[in-house]
């Protein structure tokens, strides 16, 4: 694995009172957020389909700026990150999860509010798949979309997660 020229993509679990979830980033930015007590090898299979080549590296150091702001989003002292993201989608897949980034702390929207908001009112199924394929939760916050009904509906992440988070965000 330590070839050459690979581009290296590093890892850590977070971990913070009832939080703890593995991350990833690139040199360039974020790149993963896992879900709530997942394991490790939901970065590998997100890293196999999207960054084949990468080698993947442990490094807390190298994680700290986005542990320091995941820890002050839970320890309710910011409502939005400030962080580069390196983000590996389609061109329709990136326009949602802008879309995404635009919702207010604490509020939240449909699936269909999204794709009218990118001007594709009837893809709202393509923007549940986009949404589901968003891979940093949290800073991207998919948790924030509801279906028409406001039931919670699927997420990555498993619904007590996204419950967790919009109770968070509501107190």
């Amino acid at each position: 694995m330590g070839k050459a020229g690979r581009q290296k993509v590093y890892f850590s679990k977070f971990n913070h009172e009832a939080w703890n979830f593995y991350i990833a980033a690139t040199n360039k930015g974020l790149c993963f957020v896992g879900s709530l007590s997942g394991p490790k090898e939901e970065i590998e299979q997100w890293l196999k389909k999207q960054l084949p080549n990468a080698e993947l590296k442990e490094d807390k150091n190298k994680l700290s700026v986005y542990f320091n702001q995941f820890k002050e989003y839970f320890s309710g002292k910011r409502q939005s990150f400030y962080l580069p993201l390196d983000l590996y989608g389609t061109k329709f897949q990136k326009s949602v999860w802008t879309e995404l980034q635009k919702i207010p702390f604490g509020e939240t929207s449909t699936y269909s509010d999204i794709a009218e908001k990118i001007n594709k009112p009837s893809a709202f199924r393509a923007v549940g798949s986009a949404i589901g394929a968003n891979p940093v939760m949290i800073v991207i916050p998919c948790h924030r979309v509801i279906g028409k009904s406001g039931k919670l509906t699927g997420f990555r992440g498993g619904l007590l997660m996204k419950q967790k988070l919009l109770a968070l965000e509501k107190k």
